[in-house]
C-alpha cells in the first residue's frame, strides 16, 4: 500500500510500508534508478524478523515530486519528515547502491534519530582523496558519471533514450544489466522473483520522468553536503568484491573514513549480492 505524504516544503513523497506494523522501524533507500517498490525481503520474512520496513520514492522518482538541484544531504530532511508523519522517533536506515550514500547522509545529519545505518554497494564521494574513483567501474557508469561534469542537460540527454526504452520494455533494463555483470550477479538477476521485482522497480521509478535518475547522478558527482568522517552512528559498509557498478575501492575508502565503521567485503559476489544479504543486514540494524 502506498501513502502520499506532504513534506514541509509542499512536495509529495510516496511512501510504502511492509512487514510488522509494530516492529522495529527501518528505512530502506532504493537504488539508481529505482523506486519504493524495489527489491526487499518477502513480507513473511519481515514479520519473522520483527521489521517495519519503510521505503519511499526519492524526489523525481515514481510518485514523488522533484526537488531541483538536490544534494545527497537533502534526503535527511525527507526521511525525518516521513518519520514525523508516521509517529516514529528513532529508526534504522539501510541504502542499497544509489541509496547507500543517502543512508550515510542520515547517519551524518540525523545522529539523534538514526540508531544504526548500513550502506550496501555504494559509492564514495566524487573526488575522494586517495581514491581512483573510476578504477574497476563498468564503462556505462564511467560515461554516465563523466557526463555529469557537463551538467544537467548533458546527463538528461544521455539518460532520456535509456529511460524511454525502459518505459517501453522494463525487462530490457534487466537484460542489459545481465550482459555487463560478473557471473555471480547474472545468477541473481536471472532469478525469476528478483527479475520481476527489478522490472517493476525500474518501471515505477521512471513512470513519469527521468528527473530522479538525472538528479541522483548529479548529486553523486557534486558536493554531498556532509563529510562521512563526522558519522558516529554505528555503520555497516557492505560490498561485493567483484562489483563493477560501485567498485570495492569505494567501500574500503568509506571504511577508512568513517570512525568505527564495520566493513564487510564479501568474496565471490558483486553488486546484486546486496539483495540476498539484506535479511542479515536487517538483523544487524535492529540488534540492541
Amino acid at each position: 500500500m502506498t501513502d502520499v505524504l506532504v513534506a514541509p516544503d509542499g512536495r509529495r513523497l510516496a511512501v510504502q510500508q511492509q512487514g510488522e506494523p509494530d516492529g522495529h522501524p527501518v528505512f530502506l533507500l532504493h537504488g539508481t534508478p529505482g523506486s519504493r517498490v524495489g527489491p526487499s525481503p518477502r513480507p513473511t520474512v519481515l514479520y519473522r524478523l520483527g521489521i517495519r520496513l519503510i521505503s519511499f520514492d526519492r524526489p523525481g522518482y515514481g510518485l514523488s515530486d522533484r526537488l531541483p538541484g538536490r544534494s545527497v544531504a537533502d534526503v535527511a530532511a525527507d526521511v525525518a519528515a516521513i518519520a514525523d508523519a508516521l509517529g516514529i522517533a528513532r529508526f534504522a536506515v539501510v541504502g542499497r547502491s544509489g541509496g547507500a550514500p543517502h543512508a550515510l547522509a542520515c547517519a551524518a545529519l540525523l545522529p539523534e534519530r538514526s540508531t544504526r545505518v548500513a550502506a550496501l554497494v555504494g559509492l564514495a564521494p566524487r573526488g575522494a582523496e586517495g581514491l581512483d574513483w573510476f578504477d574497476g567501474m563498468a564503462h556505462s557508469n564511467v560515461v554516465e558519471y563523466t557526463m555529469a561534469l557537463a551538467g544537467h542537460r548533458a546527463v538528461a540527454k544521455r539518460l532520456a533514450t535509456a529511460a524511454a526504452q525502459i518505459r517501453a520494455d522494463p525487462a530490457s533494463k534487466v537484460v542489459g544489466l545481465s550482459q555487463q555483470v560478473p557471473e555471480s550477479d547474472r545468477r541473481v538477476v536471472t532469478d525469476h522473483g528478483i527479475r520481476r521485482m527489478l522490472v517493476r522497480n525500474f518501471a515505477e521509478g521512471l513512470r513519469d520522468s527521468i528527473d530522479g535518475w538525472v538528479d541522483d547522478v548529479l548529486a553523486f558527482c557534486g558536493g554531498w553536503g556532509f563529510d562521512p568522517a563526522v558519522i558516529e552512528v554505528p555503520t555497516l559498509v557492505w560490498h561485493g568484491e567483484n562489483d563493477v557498478f560501485s567498485p570495492v575501492g569505494h567501500a574500503r575508502w568509506l571504511g577508512e573514513r568513517i570512525p568505527a565503521a564495520t566493513v564487510k567485503i564479501q568474496h565471490g559476489v558483486a553488486h546484486f549480492g546486496a539483495i540476498g544479504v539484506l535479511p542479515e543486514v536487517l538483523l544487524w540494524l535492529v540488534r540492541e
